[in-house]
Parts: structure tokens; C-alpha cells; sequence
């Protein structure tokens, strides 16, 4: 078995000068299976470009960023609505809402995830939801559209029990990250009451960067980390963590 990294943007620019080493690095570490979120438009080619190069560890979803979401976003939505028309995506996302940099568009971005939610229903696929300061009014919303049929993730997961229990109540996953490293995060009382199969691996590469690299550049090869540090909030084998959070996104994205 090796590990998954569900949630890295190695299309970013921060991998310009080194991306094919740093992607052997990760392969080297164990992490076979890379799932790429999309942002925008503009991050599209290069997600595009390095799956192509790398079809057999690195997989491109579709959707708009909540923080790319302004005035004009229905022609973003457009742009990313015809590629899903034309190809098959892993899923849907990265999308969702987002409270902590600007409530502008809060409006905006509540329509642009209604929207997005009916593309995974449309064509069967999971979403990869962000919710940064905003999984409360995220949760709210999710239970608006859940009829069943939506399935995904809860991206960088560092909230609440209660708020856990919710998100497994709608039938979604949390990705756990380099926040779990963090010794203020919060996560080392509640993971223990939540069940593995709930939960799957993530780095957000090149952000969120776990302890002992925290302030560098986060890549894939750290998934080890973060799986280590469940295993010790948990109790349970590195090797356990590592199957079922892989099974877990097998399941989801694969259908495996």
C-alpha cells in the first residue's frame, strides 16, 4: 500500500525550478497518488500540462477557487464548465466558501458553490470543498443541497467534534494536513473520537507546510509527517493510516 496526497498544487510556481525532483521525491516517500485542485482559469494548462507528464501520479479536478470568485465570476464558471464538458475530472474543486480574507463576495460565493455542487451531481464526480473560517456557514449550506448523491471532501479540516460530526452526517471526508503537525491546531483532542475511515491524507502544496519544515515550501514527500502524527493522536499504526486513508480516496475518487 503507499499513501495518497488528495489535495497538492504542484502545477504552482513555487515548484518552477525543481517539479520533476520534487515529484520523485514524493514517489520516493511513498506518496504514489496525487490529486491536483484546480483554482481559476489561469491554473488550468499547467495542472493540465503536468498531468499529461505524469499520468500515472497525478490526477486534475475542476472548479473555482472560493477566492477566485468576484463580480464577473459566472465567465469563470463558464470556462471550467465547458473543460468538464470535454474531458473527465476527478472532481469538482478546489471550491467552497471562504471568510477569512474578504466577505465581498460571500453572496457570490454561496451561488458559485450551488453551482458547482449541481456539476458533481451532474456528472457523478465528489467535491473538494475549502472552507476557511466559514465551515459553519459551509456545513449550512451542504445540508441545502445534500440529497444523496454529493460525496467529497472538507479540505484542510482543523475544526471542532461537533463540527466533525456534521461533516460525517452529510457523508463526507476530512483532509487532514500540516496543520495536525501545529502544536496550537486543536486536532490532537479530536482526532482520537473520529473513525479513520473518515479521513484522508493532504499537503495543500506549497502551503501549510508541517512541523519540522513549517516556514519552507510544503511538497508531497511530507505526507509521511502528517500521516505519523495521526498515528500518534490515534494510537494506531503508521501502516494503518496509510491503507485506509489511501483505501478512503481510492473509494472516493476511484470508485475503487
Amino acid at each position: 500500500m503507499y499513501f495518497t496526497d488528495t489535495h497538492a498544487h504542484l502545477y504552482a510556481s513555487q515548484f518552477k525550478t525543481d517539479r520533476h525532483d520534487m515529484l520523485m521525491r514524493s514517489v520516493e516517500a511513498g506518496v504514489q497518488r496525487h490529486y491536483l485542485p484546480n483554482i481559476d482559469r489561469e491554473s488550468i494548462e499547467g495542472m493540465l500540462e503536468l498531468e499529461e507528464k505524469y499520468p500515472t501520479h497525478c490526477f486534475a479536478t475542476m472548479g473555482l477557487h472560493p477566492c477566485s470568485v468576484g463580480k464577473d465570476f459566472e465567465k469563470d464558471l463558464y470556462d471550467i464548465e465547458a473543460w468538464l464538458s470535454k474531458r473527465t475530472f476527478k472532481a469538482i474543486g478546489e471550491m467552497g466558501t471562504d471568510l477569512h480574507w474578504d466577505k465581498t463576495y460571500f453572496e457570490q460565493q454561496k451561488e458559485a458553490f450551488k453551482i458547482q455542487a449541481g456539476w458533481a451531481k451532474k456528472y457523478k464526480i465528489p467535491l473538494i470543498i475549502h472552507c476557511r473560517k466559514s465551515t459553519y456557514e459551509t456545513i449550512a449550506l451542504l445540508k441545502e443541497l445534500q440529497d444523496g448523491t454529493l460525496r467529497g471532501i472538507f479540505h484542510c479540516f482543523g475544526g471542532s467534534l461537533e463540527e466533525a460530526q456534521e461533516i460525517i452526517k452529510l457523508g463526507f471526508l476530512m483532509g487532514i494536513g500540516g496543520v495536525v503537525t501545529y502544536k496550537n491546531a486543536g486536532l490532537k483532542e479530536v482526532l482520537p473520537q473520529i473513525d479513520i475511515q473518515h479521513l484522508v491524507l493532504e499537503t495543500d502544496a506549497p502551503y501549510l507546510t508541517p512541523e519540522p519544515h513549517r516556514g519552507k515550501r510544503n511538497e508531497s514527500s511530507y505526507i509521511p509527517l502528517i500521516a505519523q502524527k495521526i498515528a500518534d493522536f490515534k494510537q494506531i499504526p503508521l501502516e494503518e493510516v496509510k491503507q485506509k486513508t489511501t483505501e478512503n480516496a481510492l473509494r472516493l475518487f476511484e470508485n475503487d
